[in-house]
């Protein structure tokens, strides 16, 4: 497909009326939820520190799907 083309001033105006649009839940958390989380507490040091790692390894793969 080497052929170029232009978008419409209609393509235009629904790309600008999109990129407005802000994400948001679908639905809030019920009482019931938030008073699980409350009682959760705090995360576990060893998930924390795990996690951590994990994003730190992950920042520096190469492509998808690649093997350490």
């Amino acid at each position: 497909m080497d052929e170029h083309t232009r978008p419409s001033n209609k393509t235009r105006a629904t790309e600008e009326e999109d990129a407005q649009v802000r994400a948001e839940a679908d639905q809030m958390p019920t009482s019931d939820e938030e008073a699980a989380a409350e009682r959760a507490g705090d995360i576990d040091e060893d998930v924390e520190r795990n996690y951590e790692d994990a994003i730190e390894r992950g920042a520096d793969e190469k492509g998808e799907g690649r093997l350490p």
